[in-house]
């Protein structure tokens, strides 16, 4: 059989063209951004409202300091017996939840977290499916399942259980199945800003960075390495301001040393 035979058939695409599945593809990733940017505006508003503490929505958002909301502003609270109750309802939002109701979440896996209480302890279910804080170190019995579904949350322990609060005010994971009183809140208080990364040449000391700026621009038509030596008293006021950039361009420019200077 010809090897021709296995190539996919399809019509001729030009140069400059357009077909309807590319315009297609294209709207669906202008409808993805402008999701995302949504989603970052209700966060962003949440969290002013909730004093820096939104709701999580993916298990890999679940990390740092986190907060677990049962309920109406009410939060599952570390007791020093080990055990965990729902602290008192919280009537000023903006305060946020108090030391006794934050806990530690570490990742342990793409689906699974660990927890800690403020007391170092490491929280997980016993046999009488109470949820309690006095483990050491993690094994299977202090892995958690974040579970969402349709824009709401479950914590599935490792018994396939999942939390909720019963009629004493304890904190136990009996239910096999989410329903009402198993819908809970993951909050977070990690900043919703993103932190840039600094390209290579900003890193090290402003002679390193100048240094790394120039291999990084210059011609080496002589494999000689040119670097201005006048006093570097402009270059800090200018990372201090933002400006690095322009006046290490600007410093090269002097050098008449790179054809790609302005």
């Amino acid at each position: 059989m010809s090897e021709y035979s296995f190539v996919k058939a399809g019509k001729l695409k030009f140069k400059g063209s357009t077909d309807a599945s590319s315009s297609s593809k294209k709207k669906k990733h202008k409808k993805k951004r402008k999701h995302e940017k949504e989603v970052k505006d209700v966060r962003e508003e949440e969290a002013e409202k909730y004093g820096g503490w939104w709701q999580t929505s993916k298990p890999e958002e679940i990390t740092g300091t986190i907060a677990i909301e049962i309920g109406n502003n009410t939060y599952i609270y570390a007791m020093d017996n080990g055990k965990f109750t729902l602290g008192a309802p919280n009537h000023d939002p903006s305060i946020g939840p108090s030391p006794p109701e934050q806990l530690i979440a570490i990742t342990i896996s793409d689906t699974k977290i660990a927890l800690k209480s403020g007391y170092g302890k490491y929280i997980a279910v016993n046999a009488e499916n109470e949820v309690i804080g006095r483990s050491d170190a993690v094994g299977s019995r202090e892995q958690w399942e974040p579970v969402f579904q349709d824009g709401k949350t479950a914590l599935q322990g490792y018994n396939g259980r999942f939390i909720s609060c019963n009629s004493q005010g304890d904190i136990v994971a009996v239910s096999t199945k989410a329903g009402p009183e198993e819908m809970l809140k993951i909050r977070s208080n990690r900043s919703l800003v993103k932190k840039q990364k600094k390209s290579e040449e900003d890193r090290g000391d402003l002679k390193e960075c100048e240094v790394s700026y120039v291999k990084k621009f210059q011609s080496f038509e002589d494999r000689r390495l040119r670097v201005n030596q006048e006093d570097q008293s402009n270059l800090e006021r200018a990372q201090t301001s933002g400006k690095l950039h322009e006046e290490l361009l600007d410093r090269r420019e002097k050098m008449k040393a790179d054809r790609y200077c302005k």
